[in-house]
C-alpha cells in the first residue's frame, strides 16, 4: 500500500512543524512552515548575499544629469542657468547642451567687426597683414617642435589630437608663461580649466559673479567664448589661433571681452 503524503516538517532546526502545505523559499528552496516562510525568518542565504553588498560611496553622491554620463562627483557642480548637476567634463553650458544656453547673435557680429578693427589697426595694409600673418605661421611651427619637447597636459590624449600653446599667465604671479597642449575637440572653457589646473591658478568660473578666468586671443585681445569649440578657431581664415602660437590666461569680468595692453604679456 502506498505511502500517504501527510506534508512536511519544516527546515528550521528548533521548528520542525509538520505543515501539511509546506513553502518552497525561491531564494534558497528550502520548506518551511507559514511561520518561517519569509527569508528573513529562515535566515535565507540569499538574504544574506544581499546584505552583504558594498553601498554606494556616500562621498560620491551627485549624479551628473547630462545624458548618458554615469560620472559622479565628490562636490555638487550646479550650472548656475539650469541649476542642475554635472561633471568636471559637463560642467560648461555648451559641454551639456544647456537648455537655458543664448548665443547674442547681435553682440556676436558687433564684436566680430570690433576684432577686425583691431587688427586691421595693428596690422596695416591688407598686404601687409597676410604677410604678417605667414610669418606668425612659420614662428608658430617652429616653436611647435619646441613645445612638445616640455609642454604640459592631458598624457592620455593621442598625439594626433593635441594642439600646444605657449600661455601667457595672469600678470601679478610668480610663473609668466608655461607651454601646455590641450585637445583640439574641448570646448574653450574646458582647455580654461584645464590650463588652470595645471598653473594651479584660483579657477572661480562656476561662481557668476566672480572674476572669471578667460583664454585670450594674443594678437586681437579678444576673450574667446566659452563655448566655442578650440578647432574651430585653429581652423580660421581670419586671425585664427595657430598651433605651437602664443594664447593669454587672465582674469576678466563679465562686462570686459578685450584684454588691455596684450603686448605688455609677450614681452
Amino acid at each position: 500500500m502506498a505511502e500517504l503524503d501527510v506534508g512536511r516538517h519544516c527546515q528550521v532546526e528548533r521548528c520542525r512543524r509538520l505543515d501539511f502545505l509546506p513553502f518552497v523559499c525561491d531564494g534558497c528552496s528550502g520548506v518551511f512552515c507559514l511561520e518561517h516562510r519569509s527569508r528573513e525568518s529562515h535566515s535565507c542565504p540569499e538574504v544574506t548575499v544581499i546584505n552583504e553588498r558594498p553601498e554606494s560611496d556616500p562621498r560620491a553622491s551627485h549624479p551628473c544629469s547630462f545624458r548618458g554620463c554615469a560620472e559622479r562627483g565628490l562636490v555638487p557642480l550646479m550650472c548656475p542657468y539650469c541649476e542642475k548637476n554635472f561633471c568636471l567634463r559637463h560642467r560648461h553650458q555648451s559641454d551639456h547642451e544647456c537648455e537655458k544656453l543664448e548665443i547674442p547673435k547681435p553682440r556676436m557680429a558687433a564684436t566680430q567687426k570690433l576684432v577686425k578693427d583691431i587688427i586691421d589697426s595693428k596690422t596695416g595694409e591688407t598686404s601687409k597683414r597676410r604677410k604678417g600673418a605667414k610669418n606668425s605661421e612659420t614662428a608658430a611651427k617652429v616653436a611647435l617642435m619646441k613645445l612638445k619637447m616640455h609642454a604640459a597636459g592631458d598624457k592620455s590624449l593621442p598625439q594626433t589630437e593635441r594642439v600646444y600653446f605657449q600661455v601667457f599667465l595672469p600678470k601679478g604671479g610668480k610663473e609668466k608663461r608655461r607651454a601646455m597642449f590641450f585637445c583640439r575637440g574641448w570646448s574653450i572653457g574646458r582647455a580654461t580649466d584645464c590650463a588652470a589646473s595645471l598653473a594651479s591658478l584660483k579657477n572661480d568660473n562656476n561662481r557668476p559673479t566672480a572674476k572669471k578666468l578667460r583664454l585670450c586671443h594674443s594678437v586681437s585681445g579678444e576673450a574667446l567664448p566659452l563655448d566655442h569649440i578650440l578647432e574651430t578657431w585653429i581652423a580660421k581664415e581670419d586671425c585664427p589661433l595657430y598651433n605651437g602660437g602664443n594664447i593669454i590666461l587672465e582674469y576678466l569680468s563679465d562686462e570686459e571681452q578685450f584684454l588691455k595692453n596684450v603686448d605688455s604679456y609677450l614681452e
